[in-house]
């Protein structure tokens, strides 16, 4: 007999039954006849009562010492699978002398952690601040730069802070709604566009200020650079000035062109400054850099962009499938607006999303029957995702604002 004390707890194995797992560490214990070899297999060794101490987990070696017994490695739910592989691979048993429901069960159980694991690891580099106070030692006015970084990043580290992050979120909005009125035909006149003009510049001068001091307090500017935030708030501020560039590139091109009388560029001009002007939409992500549930709603996207490609994969297919029926239905009657698979897309989607214009509706009974079908395949198709998307978003909302809460 083999005496095997495993963390105090002793089991006796014969030794032809260990010897029948030659690769593994009793096994090796069993078959070696150097006594300097077995020293190396165990951590300490008693002469007087002829047992082998391993200082190991006794409640797993439960399992090992069944499969000495049984040759079936038997896998109970309750127990930690890092620590279960770390221990049979201690002992030098494989996984596959379990049974396949046990097998499966447990790898699934592994995946899961892994998966739980990854995120929150990625859930822990989006709160991490972008520097932290290490990052400022023996740098040129490292504690100024420090002071400044979190005036401006850090909206918790004091009452300053958060009337600058509150500032912050009233100019961003301040900007979206003079962005909206200055569309509105009643303010187009000279004296509403220049109120519109000289808020929209006020709003300019703050966000670049802002970033500006933001760069020059960043203790690394690479790493400033390739974070996302900060992007947000550089496209925000790029269309302001390039706006004015391309207004004065417009007047001179103007003046040029009246003495020629060509005006192509001009055209050209006007409408690379409406899509300029139309990015200073993008200011309104300014706000998720405070505000807890649009950070947790970007991370539920990126964590599940494989369900949401999957939903947009099946409404495609749909939209495919039902316009396809559709067309053949209904192509025949007269005064139809179904006269193509293409012209049916548009009715497919609005019926799928279950909005229904009505707008396109079929005339004949089959047609009805398709509709029906479409109309009851979008309920089921967008009542799957929903569970998924809004317990992942809550779960990494609630982490968000636990860790706002330490702060």
């Amino acid at each position: 007999l083999l005496n095997i004390n495993v963390g105090g707890k002793l089991f006796q194995i014969a030794i032809k039954i260990a010897a029948r797992y030659p690769i593994t560490r009793l096994g090796k214990l069993a078959l070696y006849t150097d006594p300097m070899k077995k020293l190396q297999l165990c951590d300490d060794y008693s002469v007087q009562n002829n047992e082998y101490f391993f200082d190991r987990d006794p409640s797993i070696f439960h399992y090992i010492f069944h499969f000495y017994r049984s040759g079936v490695l038997w896998i109970m739910d309750e127990m930690c699978p890092s620590n279960f592989v770390e221990e049979i691979e201690y002992w030098g048993i494989h996984l596959k002398y379990s049974q396949r429901c046990c097998r499966i069960l447990f790898e699934e159980k592994q995946d899961e952690l892994s998966e739980y694991l990854k995120i929150q690891k990625e859930l822990e580099a989006e709160l991490e601040p972008l520097d932290s106070a290490e990052h400022f030692e023996g740098k040129f006015l490292g504690r100024f730069r420090k002071m400044i970084w979190n005036l401006i990043e850090n909206p918790y580290s004091s009452v300053p802070a958060k009337i600058i992050a509150v500032m912050s979120s009233f100019f961003v909005l301040i900007s979206i709604v003079g962005m909206t009125l200055s569309t509105v035909e009643e303010m187009k006149h000279k004296r509403g566009k220049m109120w519109m003009e000289r808020v929209e510049m006020i709003c300019a001068i703050f966000f670049t200020s802002e970033y500006l001091m933001r760069l020059m307090s960043s203790s690394s500017f690479k790493n400033f650079l390739r974070a996302a935030f900060n992007a947000v708030d550089l496209v925000a501020i790029l269309p302001f000035y390039i706006q004015i560039l391309f207004e004065n590139l417009d007047e001179a091109d103007t003046l040029y062109h009246e003495e020629l009388h060509k005006v192509e560029n001009v055209s050209k001009l006007g409408k690379v400054l409406k899509l300029i002007k139309l990015m200073r939409i993008f200011r309104i992500l300014k706000l998720a850099r405070h505000s807890t549930g649009l950070r947790a709603f970007g991370f539920t996207m990126r964590q599940c962009y494989q369900q949401v490609c999957c939903l947009f994969l099946f409404i495609a297919m749909g939209v495919f499938t039902f316009s396809a029926l559709m067309h053949s239905v209904e192509h025949d009657v007269p005064g139809t607006n179904f006269t193509s698979i293409p012209y049916a897309w548009w009715w497919a989607a609005v019926s799928l999303s279950t909005v229904g214009y009505g707008d396109t509706v079929p005339d004949t009974v089959l047609g009805r029957v398709v509709a029906f079908g479409c109309i009851s395949f979008g309920i089921i198709l967008n009542g799957m995702p929903i569970s998924i998307l809004y317990n992942k978003f809550s779960d990494y909302y609630a982490k968000l604002k636990a860790h706002e809460n330490e702060v």
